[in-house]
């Protein structure tokens, strides 16, 4: 059984002895250290009640979950407001809508179904800041808890966002529904048993989209492994050819992450998501005579979104790694567009959090304008390939005496220490980006090429210099 506490949140797998893995008292001491701390960062006058949404994946513990989370809220003296089944997105625009003062999302993302989890956040909506999430893991460590007095607990309230949700998605202007629904597209989804096989189809219905459900049961019993990568997606793959369909739409059970399949049943990439949706709004604000536009991904997200931003003669600026990370950073610079090579689409017209329904409202439009097919369009953009290695290391300590003599092995190329060491050598377009687990001994190594085989050669060229390091 696994517990992992971080600034970001905490998740674990449910059952097991007590002290091990996500267990009921982590659940009670961490929603109270959130709202110990959400007093505390947002004052308020006497008498003036605090609110915070609450939503949850599909996950078979969700309902546990929820009910130690609200029921800890209401102890502590907090209104909430049960979004009930609703994706990560949902949730963080209906902290919005309510004009609430947080919320907590109850989902352990693209993790094995034995895993949950709790994501807070702050009253816009979006993932709590370093500083934040540590303050409320050494509250949660404390024992001196202050609940409110019978009388001051908080009441609950349900409420659905799913429609507001898709509303406001249909109503970006970016967004041309009456092209989409001309287009006639049959879609084939992959929900993976969670949220997305909610709300995924009715955007598709509210676009005329013939949509072909499957494992779209929101049970919680995930068919496959949940995660949206191409080895978990073969029965989507080869759904869309059974059908011949024009895509294929597979999400992961908080519905934040898009993974798109070719009419061919090839894999369209995780990486291009992200690439696609800003190609189509960096021509669209050009046909519109507006120049200059940034965007912004991790570091080890692929190039290929930087390479398609200079050519619409825009500017790319790179984050460290983690949402937070990348929402900070497209504060700073104003980005039309921006987001993780994981298939996370992060677009602020909508709002600062990775959303699939913004993801797929805008592909479709891309799609509907050009009359191409999904392979074609995949086809018009640059091909980079990305090899993912690690070193596991005996000693903690070594990770730092590593990335700093990498820092000088490599001291002519282009060097980036915004979040461990990311190499860039900018005359064949390869990097390799270096950077330490928060959770286990090991460093996590991306590199990207123009081909694999290249992409894996450098890895490899990387780890041997590493391993003379450690001698």
């Amino acid at each position: 059984m696994t517990l992992i506490k971080s600034i970001s949140g905490i998740r674990g797998t449910i059952g097991g002895p007590a002290g091990e893995g996500l267990t009921p008292i982590d659940i009670v001491k961490f929603s109270y250290a959130y709202c110990a701390k959400l007093k505390e960062r947002r004052p308020k006058p006497a008498g003036e009640r605090y609110r915070v949404v609450v939503g949850k994946d599909a996950r078979m513990s969700g309902e546990m979950v929820e009910q130690l989370v609200c029921g800890t809220l209401i102890a502590c003296g907090v209104d909430v407001v049960k979004a009930g089944f609703a994706s990560t997105p949902t949730t963080e625009l209906a902290v919005t809508f309510e004009n609430a003062d947080g919320g907590i999302i109850l989902t352990a993302s693209h993790n094995p179904k034995q895993w949950n989890a709790l994501k807070l956040l702050n009253e816009r909506g979006e993932f709590l800041n370093a500083a934040e999430g540590a303050a409320i893991l050494e509250c949660a460590e404390s024992s001196d808890f202050d609940f409110a007095p019978v009388e001051q607990m908080g009441k609950v309230t349900e409420k659905d966002f799913t429609d507001a949700h898709l509303d406001s998605v249909l109503q970006l202007p970016t967004v041309d529904a009456e092209a989409v629904r001309k287009a006639g597209f049959k879609v084939v989804v992959d929900a993976v048993n969670s949220v997305g096989g909610i709300i995924m189809p009715e955007l598709l219905r509210r676009l005329g989209v013939e949509c072909i459900k499957l494992n779209c049961e929101p049970t919680g019993d995930f068919a496959h492994n949940p995660e949206p990568l191409p080895s978990n997606l073969t029965e989507l793959c080869e759904c869309v050819k059974r059908e011949k369909a024009d895509l294929g739409i597979s999400v992961d059970p908080d519905v934040d992450r898009l993974a798109l399949i070719c009419e061919n049943g090839e894999p369209f990439g995780e990486e291009y998501t992200l690439v696609s949706v800003a190609s189509y709004l960096l021509e669209e604000a050009a046909s519109r005579g507006v120049t200059g536009c940034t965007t912004s991904s991790n570091l080890s997200s692929s190039r290929a979104l930087r390479d398609v931003t200079e050519q619409f003669g825009g500017t790319y600026q790179a984050a460290a790694v983690g949402e937070v990370n990348v929402t900070t950073k497209m504060r700073e610079c104003g980005a039309l567009i921006g987001g993780e090579g994981n298939g996370g689409v992060i677009y602020p017209a909508s709002h600062y959090g990775r959303d699939a329904m913004v993801g797929v409202a805008l592909f479709l439009t891309n799609l509907a304008r050009k009359g191409v097919r999904v392979s074609e369009l995949r086809a018009s953009y640059p091909d980079y390939f990305i090899a993912k290695n690690k070193i596991q290391l005996s000693d903690p300590a070594l990770i730092d005496r590593i990335l700093e003599e990498l820092k000088k092995v490599y001291a002519s190329e282009d060097i980036n220490t915004i979040d461990g060491v990311k190499i860039s050598f900018e005359s064949k377009k390869q990097w390799v980006h270096l950077r330490r687990s928060n959770t286990e001994p090991i460093i996590r190594i991306y590199a990207e090429a123009q081909d694999q085989a290249s992409a894996e050669a450098l890895a490899e060229e990387v780890i041997s210099v590493a391993n003379k390091i450690i001698g």
